[in-house]
């Protein structure tokens, strides 16, 4: 019930209320704030209170209590690893490399990295937009499509170091993208960066046809 209410609640990108939550799953609105409320305990939701406008009738006028997903991370692994220093190592000699070597050979591994995991991916499939978010989706970027049609990522898999490095990473992070794009032979699409610090800054767009 938890993970379920946890999902919902990071697939929506915003802040939830508890009627929202407790539709999502099937439930009451008591067992889902129960639930919900743990979730905040354990740190992996944040709670806050908003005024839900919709709202009418007795009560209507106090603040309700929403949920939105934390920005902590969190691992388990046994024994212990530190993958993460190893990535800040490797990100902070190509930002201290004055030729750009390392920088560029990094890029370069990441691109072919990315085509060799959508090729992998293609094997045996039909190769639609639903494939290619499902691969996204596994790579933990949780895709979503805007207004617009534009296909954004809601998470960066390489926060915290990219907050350390955010040009080197970025980069590497719209290499590996791109990769993932020519090795999956998806057609019209081009990813680019636009920054932003709420998500990844990778963006997908339909390009053009020659």
């Amino acid at each position: 019930m938890r993970r379920r209410l946890y999902e919902f609640v990071s697939d929506s990108g915003r802040a939830i209320s508890r009627d929202e939550a407790a539709a999502s799953v099937g439930v009451s609105r008591s067992l889902a704030a129960y639930h919900l409320d743990k979730l905040a305990e354990q740190g992996l939701l944040e709670a806050s209170f908003s005024r839900q406008r919709e709202r009418g009738g007795p009560g209507s006028g106090r603040p309700a209590k929403v949920y939105q997903r934390a920005r902590r991370e969190f691992a388990l692994r046994t024994p212990p690893r530190d993958y993460q220093l190893l990535g800040e190592l490797l990100v902070r000699a190509a930002d201290d490399d004055q030729t750009g070597a390392v920088r560029g050979t990094l890029e370069q591994v990441a691109y072919e990295f990315g085509c060799n995991l959508g090729d992998r991916a293609r094997q045996n499939r039909v190769v639609d937009r639903k494939t290619f978010g499902d691969v996204l989706r596994l790579g933990g970027y949780e895709p979503f499509e805007d207004e617009q049609g534009t296909v954004r990522l809601r998470n960066c898999p390489f926060e915290t170091v990219a907050r350390q490095c955010p040009e080197v990473v970025c980069s590497l992070n719209l290499r590996l993208v791109q990769g993932l794009i020519r090795g999956l032979g998806v057609p019209q699409t081009r990813a680019i960066l636009e920054p932003d610090r709420r998500r990844c800054c990778v963006v997908l767009q339909a390009s053009r046809p020659p």
